[in-house]
C-alpha cells in the first residue's frame, strides 16, 4: 500500500524531531556515567513517570491486546492487569529505597546488599544475562511486532522490511548513544503523547465504521461474554465454550504472577528501566510520584482505546478467528484511516517502537559498562572513556538485537519463556530489602532454579501453563529457602553498610542505632498499597462501564475510587514517603 505525501511528511518530521532531541542533549550526557545513565539524578518526576509509561507502550502492545481480546474477550487482559499489585508494591515500598541506595544500576545493588566473591559473580552474571541475553530477546520481540506492522500495512517482502527496520532502529541507537537518559526520556514524552493521540483517533474511526455501528453495534454483534471484565468459568450463554481464561490461569495471574515472576518492566521490587527512572529523579518523593503516575497511566489511561479497536476487529475481520489475530489492529489502520491520520498513527507506532528500543539499549548498555567493563575489566578508566564505551555498547546491542530478530518467530513464545524462567525469583527480590537473612546464595539459587524447574515441568512431566508455572514457583521458592538456611548470612559489616545507606523498614532491628532508626511505617504503607490498587482498578473498570453504557455499575466503581483515593491521601501523609 502506498501512502500520500502528507503521511510521509508527518513521519519524516517526527523522525527528524526525535534526532534533534538527541543532538540537543548530547553535551549533558557526555560528562560522566551518572549523566549518561541517570541524568545526574536531576530528572523531574513527571518526565520520569511518563517515560516509564512510554517504554511499556511498545509497537507490540496494541497487537498483543488485540490477540488477548480476540481469544478471551476483555477479561483476557488479566494477563497484564494482574501485575498492578506488584507495580503498586514497588511504588510505596521500594521507590524511595532505590533512590536512596545511590547505585547507578539495578545490578550494582547486588554488591551493596551482599559481599564477597558470590556477590561479585552474581553481579557479573546478571549484568550479562539481563543486559545482553534477556535484553536482545526483548528487543527481538519488539522488532518482530514492528515487522508485522510494516509487512501487513505495506505488503513488503521480508528483505525490504528488514532494511526499513534496521534504519529505524539505527536512528534510535544514534540518538540514544548521543543523548543518554535525558534524550531517551524527553523523546519518550513526545512519543507517548503522539502514540496516545493515534490510538484514540483509531478507536473513534473504527467505531464509526457502519459495519461496526459504534458501541451499540459491538454489543449486538459479539457474544455477551466478550464484554465481561472478569472471567466466566463456564459457557458463553449459547451452550458454547466461554471466551474466558481458566480458573487456574486466573489464579496464577492474580495470586502469584505479580510477586513470583521476574518480568521486564514489572520486576517485583522494581528493576530494569523502572529502577533506572526512579534513581534518576531529584528526590525520594519524586521517585514515588513518578512510579505512581506510571502505574495509574499504565492501567487506566492506555487500555481502552486498544480494547475498543480489538473488539471492532472481531467484527470487521471475522476471517482472523483461529489465525493471527494481532494483524487485525494493523489492518484497521490500513483500511479505515484517511490521509494524514495514517501518517499520524504510523508515526505514533514508530514512536512507541523507538521509546522501547531506546530504553532497552540505554539500560542494557548501563549493565554491560557499569557492571562488567567498569567493575571487572577497566576500573581505572576515565569517565570520558566510560561514556565512549557506553556509546559503542549501545550500537553493538542494536546490532545484536537485529541479528536475534532473524531467528524469532513467536512473540508469545518469548513472553512465555521469560515469564516461566523467572518464576519464583520475585520473592527474593522483594525480601532482600526487608529481611537481613537473605544472602547472595539465595538470589543465585532463585535465578538458576527456574530453568531447572521449567525443564522438568515441560520436558519430563509434560505440563503446560499454569501447571508448569505453579511447579516452577514452588520448586524455586523451596530451593532458595533451603539454600538460605544452609549457608551463612552476609557479614555484619556488609549488612550494616547496606542498612546505613538504604535505611529500609522490616526485619533490621539488630543493625539499627538510635541515630539510624527508621519510622517503620510498614502498616501505613500496606494501607496505601491496598488503597492504590482499589483506586486504580476502580478507575479502569469505571471507565469501561461508562464506555459501554453501564452507568449504575460505573457509579459503584467510582464510589470505590473516591473512598480508596481518600484513604490513600490521608494515609500517605502519615508515612515517611510524604515527608
Amino acid at each position: 500500500m502506498s501512502l500520500h505525501w502528507v503521511d510521509w511528511a508527518i513521519i519524516a518530521l517526527f523522525l527528524i524531531f526525535s534526532l534533534l532531541i538527541g543532538l540537543y542533549f548530547r553535551k549533558r550526557a557526555s560528562k560522566s556515567l551518572l549523566s549518561f545513565f541517570l541524568g545526574d539524578r536531576n530528572m523531574p518526576w513527571l518526565i520520569a513517570g511518563i517515560s516509564m509509561v512510554a517504554t511499556t507502550f511498545a509497537a507490540d502492545t496494541p497487537l498483543a491486546v488485540t490477540e488477548l481480546v480476540g481469544k478471551n474477550g476483555i477479561s483476557g487482559n488479566w494477563l497484564w492487569w494482574s501485575f498492578l499489585a506488584g507495580g503498586m508494591l514497588t511504588t510505596f515500598f521500594f521507590a524511595k529505597l532505590w533512590r536512596r541506595a545511590g547505585v547507578l544500576t539495578e545490578i550494582e545493588l547486588i554488591e551493596l546488599r551482599y559481599g564477597g566473591k558470590p556477590a561479585a559473580v552474581l553481579r557479573g552474571f546478571k549484568a550479562v544475562y539481563l543486559g545482553l541475553a534477556m535484553n536482545v530477546l526483548i528487543i527481538g520481540w519488539v522488532n518482530l511486532a514492528m515487522i508485522t506492522i510494516i509487512q501487513e500495512f505495506f505488503g513488503l517482502d521480508i528483505t525490504t522490511t528488514y532494511m526499513i527496520l534496521a534504519g529505524t532502529m539505527l536512528l534510535g541507537a544514534v540518538y540514544t548513544s548521543l543523548s543518554g537518559i535525558w534524550g531517551v526520556a524527553v523523546t519518550d514524552v513526545v512519543q507517548f503523547c503522539l502514540a496516545m493521540v493515534g490510538t484514540i483517533v483509531l478507536a473513534f474511526v473504527v467505531l464509526s465504521v457502519p459495519e461496526v455501528g459504534g458501541i451499540a453495534g459491538l454489543q449486538e454483534k459479539l457474544p455477551a461474554s466478550t464484554f465481561h471484565f472478569f472471567p466466566d468459568f463456564g459457557t458463553d450463554g449459547n451452550g458454547g465454550q466461554t471466551l474466558a481464561i481458566s480458573v487456574g490461569a486466573f489464579f496464577a495471574y492474580l495470586g502469584i504472577q505479580w510477586w513470583g515472576s521476574w518480568y521486564p518492566g514489572q520486576e517485583p521490587g522494581g528493576g530494569g528501566y523502572v529502577a533506572q527512572r526512579m534513581m534518576s529523579t531529584k528526590t525520594e518523593k519524586g521517585a514515588v510520584y513518578a512510579t505512581l503516575l506510571f502505574q495509574i497511566a499504565h492501567y487506566c489511561l492506555r487500555p481502552w482505546p486498544w480494547i475498543l479497536v480489538a473488539l471492532a476487529c472481531l467484527v470487521l475481520y471475522p476471517e482472523l478467528k483461529g489465525g493471527d489475530l494481532r494483524v487485525g489492529y494493523v489492518w484497521a489502520m490500513r483500511d479505515y484511516l484517511p490521509t494524514g491520520l495514517k501518517g499520524i498513527l504510523l508515526a505514533s507506532f514508530l514512536g512507541a517502537y523507538l521509546s522501547t528500543i531506546s530504553t532497552q539499549l540505554n539500560w542494557g548498555a548501563g549493565y554491560l559498562v557499569n557492571d562488567v567493563y567498569k567493575r571487572f575489566i577497566a576500573p581505572e578508566a576515565s569517565e570520558k572513556q566510560f561514556v565512549k564505551a557506553s556509546q559503542i555498547v549501545t550500537l553493538l546491542l542494536m546490532v545484536a538485537g537485529l541479528y536475534v530478530t532473524k531467528f524469532m518467530t513467536s512473540i508469545s513464545g518469548v513472553w512465555e519463556f521469560i515469564l516461566e524462567c523467572g518464576a519464583g525469583l520475585g520473592l527474593v527480590l522483594i525480601l532482600r530489602w526487608y529481611w537481613w537473612r537473605i544472602n547472595a546464595w539465595s538470589e543465585i539459587t532463585a535465578t538458576i532454579a527456574p530453568f531447572v524447574a521449567f525443564a522438568l515441568s515441560r520436558f519430563v512431566f509434560g505440563w503446560k501453563f499454569p501447571d508448569s508455572y505453579f511447579f516452577t514457583v514452588g520448586f524455586t521458592t523451596l530451593a532458595w529457602i533451603i539454600v538460605t538456611y544452609a549457608t551463612q548470612p552476609e557479614s555484619k559489616q556488609t549488612l550494616e553498610r547496606f542498612y546505613q545507606q538504604v535505611r529500609p523498614d522490616g526485619y533490621w532491628k539488630m543493625f539499627q542505632s538510635k541515630e539510624s532508626q527508621t519510622s517503620n511505617n510498614l502498616w501505613s504503607l500496606i494501607v496505601c498499597w491496598l488503597a492504590s490498587i482499589a483506586m486504580t482498578y476502580g478507575v479502569l473498570f469505571a471507565t469501561g462501564k461508562i464506555i459501554f453504557g453501564a452507568y449504575k455499575e460505573a457509579g459503584i466503581f467510582l464510589a470505590i475510587v473516591l473512598v480508596s483515593g481518600l484513604i490513600l491521601v490521608r494515609t500517605l501523609k502519615r508515612t515517611s514517603v510524604w515527608s
